[in-house]
């Protein structure tokens, strides 16, 4: 459940993402925030789709807004990609897929509609996975999954911003700059677009995740439908 999950440990660091301490996850997002590490999975399919998820609407930050494929914390001492192994399978009852790291997103964000704080040593992982597996997803964290090219939804994240999770715009970048063959590593800042995304405190990075919306992209949606995942029947846990 979502509100379990507010109970358990994340990994404070600072801005170089080394490890300062730990907290639960609801003193992390407390406001002003207290800078921890998380992970943001991005899952590509053979013809260079995305598969993004709908948050569910009890989550406790940006409920009901479209975002990367899986996202959360490591336990403290957990390597990111184990921590995202293991939530793919919780959040999306796929079986482990390889992961690659592709960069790492350092954001502090508000949710105005809660006043919960995000601030996050976000680790970008990216991994191969076939629209025609099936997956089964915890209707307590996602409420619906498509498949889309990273050109229509920067589009639609131009035209709709409220729709995305703000920090996906900063994770759709470092993937798409990985793979078109410019470095991934290290911590890595996105230009704010659109007025809606404000620097961290202190250290000139941009705030792209959780926030009021993403950074806007020039691009224009040509309107179509993205494709629905293939899930088992029962269509939950």
């Amino acid at each position: 459940m979502t509100s379990g999950r507010e109970a358990l440990l994340v990994e404070l660091v600072d801005e170089s993402g080394t490890a300062i301490g730990t907290r639960t996850v609801d003193e992390a997002h407390q406001p002003p925030g207290l800078l921890h590490r998380a992970f943001s999975v991005l899952l590509v399919d053979p013809e260079g789709r995305v598969l993004l998820q709908r948050r569910a609407a009890a989550k406790t930050r940006f409920p009901l807004r479209w975002a990367n494929s899986c996202c959360g914390h490591p336990a403290p001492g957990q390597s990111p990609g184990d921590a995202a192994r293991v939530r793919l399978h919780e959040e999306l009852g796929i079986d482990p897929v390889p992961l690659t790291e592709v960069g790492v997103y350092l954001y502090r964000a508000e949710d105005p509609s809660t006043g919960r704080v995000e601030y996050e040593y976000d680790h970008v992982l990216r991994g191969e996975f076939s629209p025609s597996t099936s997956v089964l997803p915890d209707p307590d964290e996602v409420a619906d999954l498509r498949w889309m090219h990273p050109e229509e939804l920067r589009a639609r994240m131009a035209t709709d911003p409220d729709a995305y999770a703000p920090w996906l715009a900063g994770v759709l970048q470092r993937f798409t700059a990985t793979a078109n063959g410019a470095a991934g590593a290290g911590a890595t800042t996105q230009p704010a677009g659109a007025g809606t995304a404000t620097p961290a405190a202190g250290n000139g990075r941009v705030a792209g995740r959780r926030g009021t919306g993403p950074e806007a992209v020039d691009a224009g949606a040509d309107g179509t439908e993205p494709e629905p995942v293939a899930e088992r029947p029962g269509g939950g846990r």
